[in-house]
């Protein structure tokens, strides 16, 4: 019984993330601005993160875990290079 519910919710959440993947891009094409495109951006990547840590718990591999610590650590310094670029014009001084 314990593991069909973990098996129904870890179904349950890639789907969520897929759709809220989806609705991620859709900001970035629609974006009015150049700082909700960076916001659509950044909110993909992390569920990008998590739909692959859900793949990980799923399938038990730890290659997911791995690619998804990648994913963070890039997306991070990607979010934060556009956003000093959109501050200042400019990613280094």
């Amino acid at each position: 019984m314990s593991a069909a519910i973990l098996s129904w919710s870890l179904w349950a959440a890639q789907i969520m993330l897929a759709l809220g993947m989806s609705c991620a891009v859709f900001r970035m094409l629609r974006g009015p601005r150049a700082q909700d495109r960076v916001l659509g951006l950044d909110t993909l990547y992390i569920n990008a993160m998590l739909l692959l840590l859900t793949v990980g718990m799923a399938s038990g591999r730890t290659l997911y875990f791995e690619a998804a610590l990648i994913i963070a650590l890039l997306g991070f310094v990607g979010t934060v290079a556009l956003a000093k670029f959109l501050l200042r014009g400019e990613v280094i001084e």
